[in-house]
């Protein structure tokens, strides 16, 4: 048998040519969808796999459903069996304890045929708007994963490219936002479809001995360049903790523990000693969790290097089972998202102490989610809106920590106000940044935001998922805290200040404003550049009083930096 030789151009060309086609699927989706939040907002991931389950490449969309996947779709097809597959099949679940994270997040799975036999398998995770449950967008203070939304296992949902009716109709029967929900769920077939496509095409023109091969060679790649990434880094072992403010149920913090073990063997995540489970919207799955992990190490590694099963196999984790990283049956998942990006916080935080260099202050690191439900007077029927909204990045240690991000994995992209308006009976009456939010410090925190919600015509109930309103992000080697979240209702007229974690009935002309966290500040705030700080106040993101008092800069009526004054508030020899 003649051995394969390998060529680097047909290499680079078919690497590119696997992300490429999921990128495809993306585009499919994302022109395809119904809600704000996948069509716009672009709240889902896609992904290939091959006829092993391995993962060989992914589109550049949500990291968070990037590293979920790869549980959930080896978790669904085991369950669901290989052999009970045909071609223009396809399979969802939302499981969060078979491999899958909250019950908003369905993923959908079709094979791949080649000359009549499975040669992979392309599938896409997607954020719906409301899958039944306690309160409108399915999210809320829930106690059981019961009061969440409907629970699906590994079912198949197109058969022979026909969705299965039956399945279809039941799904729907649970849910609010009717049109919205089929016209996604649809958008995910249509994206699947695509990615078919593409893929059959690569085995018939490339041939699918050679393109096998080539998928071997990338895993190999991945492989030793992410060795080849973590020897460069510094062994040891790092530790960190921190809290999420409360519960959604009582004021108790819940405390995220980690130790992290660099060595030969790859990263080992071990999150023994953090809390255990509880009956509140603060469990993340196993998914989750592994989720977290691969996205901590992808900061620290070459950004260039390729995310497959080559990447994954470095990722090793100990999440005790039963605690609020590894979750079980029936403890709520909603909140899950949340406590992932705080985790990951933390664990950036541990690596701070192995890479300062690399590491930033904390961040919001709180997806800031909100949800909104009732009749839409313009078309007399329900609707279901939700969103996750940015905030302030920590400072590094040669920048400021950029405004108005989503954090951690939380690459969803800004809903505009014209289109929120467009589709859903609200009228954002303020967004804008939040002056004086981010953490002081030699690079400074990005800013907060604060984005106002008013109920046109109907009344409605609202949610607030969230956290950090309690405490700020930290600030890092001397920087100061970040500014923490405030939930408000009416805040132009007798405010009410909320919790992170509740639901609430609103009448017709109220408004819900959400003021999102300040990134924490890098470095002592004595030590940023007086130039720097001038343009700050110029540009309105920091006040001349917190100038003077935190960052001992005097700040002339005329907008210029008082040299003299400025030397005896640093304490600096005139």
């Amino acid at each position: 048998m003649r051995q394969q030789i390998f060529d680097p151009i047909k290499f680079e060309v078919i690497r590119n040519a696997l992300t490429e086609a999921t990128e495809e699927m993306s585009a499919a989706l994302k022109r395809s969808a119904y809600s704000t939040n996948i069509k716009t907002r672009c709240d889902f991931s896609c992904t290939f796999f091959d006829e092993t389950l391995r993962p060989i490449a992914q589109s550049f969309g949500q990291p968070t459903f990037l590293g979920s996947m790869v549980r959930t779709v080896q978790y669904a097809i085991k369950q669901y069996g290989i052999t009970n597959l045909s071609e223009g099949d396809g399979i969802i679940t939302n499981h969060p304890y078979n491999g899958g994270v909250h019950l908003n997040d369905i993923c959908m799975i079709s094979p791949v045929f080649h000359q009549g036999h499975i040669v992979g398998f392309v599938a896409n995770l997607a954020h719906h708007v409301d899958v039944g449950g306690g309160a409108p967008a399915s999210i809320g203070a829930f106690k059981e994963v019961y009061q969440e939304g409907v629970i699906i296992p590994a079912v198949k949902f197109v058969e022979k490219g026909h969705i299965v009716k039956d399945i279809f109709d039941l799904i729907l029967s649970q849910v609010r936002a009717k049109r919205e929900n089929t016209g996604d769920f649809r958008a995910q077939i249509a994206a699947n479809a695509t990615g078919i496509r593409r893929f059959q095409s690569l085995f018939q023109s490339i041939g699918e001995k050679e393109l096998k091969y080539y998928m071997e060679e990338l895993i190999a790649y991945a492989d030793r360049r992410t060795q080849a990434d973590i020897d460069k880094l510094p062994c040891g072992e790092y530790e960190a903790e921190g809290y999420i403010d409360n519960d959604g149920y009582t004021d108790k913090p819940v405390l995220l523990k980690v130790r992290i073990v660099i060595d030969s063997d790859g990263v080992l995540f071990d999150f023994t000693g953090t809390d255990d489970q509880r009956k509140a919207p603060v469990n993340a799955s196993y998914a989750m969790t592994f989720s977290a992990c691969v996205f901590v190490l992808k900061c620290i590694i070459d950004e260039d290097i390729p995310v497959n099963d080559g990447y994954y196999k470095h990722v090793r984790l100990i999440a005790p089972e039963g605690s609020i990283v590894n979750c079980t049956i029936p403890y709520p998942v909603v909140g899950g998202w949340e406590t992932h990006v705080r985790l990951v916080d933390v664990m950036l935080k541990a690596c701070s102490l192995a890479l300062p260099e690399k590491m930033p202050a904390g961040t919001k690191a709180t997806n800031c989610q909100i949800g909104s439900g009732g009749i839409d007077p313009r078309r007399n029927e329900f609707y279901c809106f939700y969103e996750a909204i940015g905030g302030g990045f920590g400072g590094r240690v040669r920048s400021d920590g950029p405004d108005a991000v989503g954090v951690h994995g939380q690459n969803t992209q800004n809903a505009p106000v014209e289109e929120t308006e467009q589709n859903y009976p609200l009228r954002i009456s303020r967004y804008e940044l939040i002056d004086d939010s981010g953490g002081a410090g030699k690079h400074r925190g990005g800013l907060g935001i604060r984005r106002d919600y008013e109920l046109i015509d109907h009344d409605a109930s609202m949610t607030v998922l969230s956290d950090r309103d309690h405490w700020g992000p930290w600030g890092l080697f001397g920087g100061h805290t970040g500014e923490k979240a405030y939930y408000i209702v009416n805040p132009e007229q007798e405010s009410t200040f909320l919790g992170s974690k509740l639901s609430v009935d609103l009448k017709s002309g109220t408004t819900l404003s959400f003021r999102t966290p300040g990134g924490g500040g890098y470095g002592p705030p004595e030590e940023r550049d007086p130039n720097l700080v001038q343009k700050d106040v110029r540009d309105g993101k920091v006040s001349p009083e917190q100038a003077a008092s935190l960052y001992k800069v005097a700040i002339n009526k005329d907008l210029t930096v008082d040299v003299r004054k400025t030397r005896k508030l640093r304490n600096e020899n005139l």
